[in-house]
């Protein structure tokens, strides 16, 4: 099925790495380590300079899910929206249009959870959603090597425990699983082999339960002492005049009849730091994009943002420049060309891309989130050319630089390893001393639920 030997490229280097029929792999690495590169190599889209024996399983039979590959399909339908030549929304590709017609009524698809999403279009869908619908198409379809990049990220508890159910039952009928994951608590019991990557460099571990393959792991995530002088803020909380940061009466969502809440009561007080979980479909990020104004019917509901009341004649830019965001559709959208420094100076002004010229104490600030975030070194690089988790961790500190009153962070360790996601949830617990922010935090990691979070709102 696969067997390479001595493969060397620049950005990759693979000593010696067969899979045999039958064999389950989970594939660690932190962010930046070049996970993607390997994926490339599967995709044949990294050919070796040199290499002594490189066998790969054929291109028709390889499906790869990752963050970057719903990217594409996102973009794609992008492309395709026909909104302004014609007389309705266009809400592109439907979910079921995925997946071939024989299928549409596969159990599956409602272990999944995605019967009543099979009429939504592609870009309705949130980011789990998304992932479960292409992992379908691929099994759906008859892959024989499946390539997941971190695919329990975004899923909540009981969409994880399908997936890998699925999985599992994939492997034992005798299709190669091929996990990348970034943190240890996300390998399955039922992977068979372990390797790693770091620094380009690819290393065959062992197995799962082996003594010796925890001890490198271990090794692979030992935490770096970290730079604990953190960049200050000129505002504190106890400077707003206002009550309430948000507040919602009788909040109700829909779309073409669907409802996505009703009756949705929410109130958060300055340092009132407030998580929201739930199923994914139930609501989460609709609620954030009816609090930051990205959600149209922000203006058919009754709700109170940073001291405006929506529809009352104040502009979106009004309401942004008193906050900091974080949220995959955000990544999503965010496919301006331009450095990682250009990206987290672009925070100042809340644009996609940096259309002023920084001011020297702007491009001083941030910096020093960058270093905080680990990504000083490379602030010069094309945006696009980072890897999604050094994206998302630029993002983060898009959001950090101009310490906003409202921090909104819609699953903001997505695509980061358990390093660097420990170190953004450190950073949330600075900026709760700080008192100079307050946090509205989406997740579904219950390691994340923190101390300082002081209401916890269920959907």
């Amino acid at each position: 099925m696969l067997k390479i030997v001595d493969f060397e490229h620049n950005k990759l280097s693979i000593h010696d790495w067969e899979i045999i029929d039958n064999q389950s792999w989970c594939i660690l690495g932190r962010n930046g380590s070049g996970k993607q590169y390997l994926d490339q190599v599967l995709t044949r889209e990294l050919v070796a300079e040199s290499a002594q024996t490189c066998i790969l399983p054929d291109t028709d039979k390889v499906a790869l899910i990752s963050f970057e590959s719903q990217q594409a399909v996102y973009e794609h339908e992008l492309k395709m929206d026909a909104t302004d030549f014609i007389d309705s929304n266009d809400i592109g590709t439907i979910a079921r249009d995925f997946l071939p017609k024989d299928k549409w009524s596969d159990p599956l698809i409602v272990e999944f959870g995605l019967t009543h999403r099979l009429d939504s279009g592609y870009r309705q869908l949130s980011t789990g959603e998304g992932r479960k619908l292409l992992i379908l198409k691929a099994i759906f379809e008859g892959v024989e090597f499946l390539v997941c990049d971190n695919p329990f990220d975004s899923l909540d508890k009981d969409s994880c425990l399908t997936l890998s159910k699925s999985l599992e039952q994939l492997s034992a009928k005798g299709i190669t699983v091929l996990l990348m994951l970034s943190n240890r608590q996300d390998i399955p019991k039922w992977c068979q082999q372990v390797a790693s990557i770091e620094d380009g460099q690819f290393h065959t571990i062992g197995q799962l339960n082996d003594v010796e393959t925890k001890k490198q792991l271990d090794k692979l995530f030992s935490s770096p002492q970290d730079n604990k002088e953190w960049p200050i803020s000129p505002y504190k909380m106890v400077e707003y005049k206002h009550q309430y940061l948000v507040k919602l009466n009788n909040g109700k969502v829909q779309y073409s009849g669907y409802v996505i809440f009703d009756n949705m009561n929410v109130s958060i007080k300055p340092l009132q730091h407030t998580l929201i979980t739930g199923a994914n479909g139930s609501g989460k990020s609709t609620l954030m994009q009816l609090i930051t104004g990205d959600c149209t019917q922000c203006y058919s509901n009754d709700i109170e943002v940073l001291g405006f009341k929506r529809g009352s004649g104040e502009s979106i830019w009004q309401i942004k420049e008193q906050m900091g965001i974080v949220s995959s559709e955000m990544h999503r959208q965010y496919r301006v060309n331009g450095s990682l420094l250009t990206v987290v100076l672009s925070g100042f002004h809340d644009s996609i891309g940096l259309y002023k010229q920084p001011e020297k104490h702007q491009i001083e600030l941030a910096r020093q989130w960058l270093n905080q975030v680990g990504l000083l070194d490379v602030q010069d690089i094309p945006f696009q050319q980072l890897s999604y988790g050094e994206q998302r961790l630029g993002l983060i500190a898009r959001a950090l630089v101009k310490s906003p009153y409202l921090l909104i962070l819609d699953e903001p360790t997505q695509g980061l390893d358990e390093i660097n996601r420990h170190r953004v949830l450190d950073f949330l617990m600075e900026l709760s001393a700080q008192q100079h922010s307050t946090i509205l935090l989406v997740s579904h990691r219950e390691d994340e639920y923190l101390p300082m979070f002081k209401q916890h709102i269920k959907l």
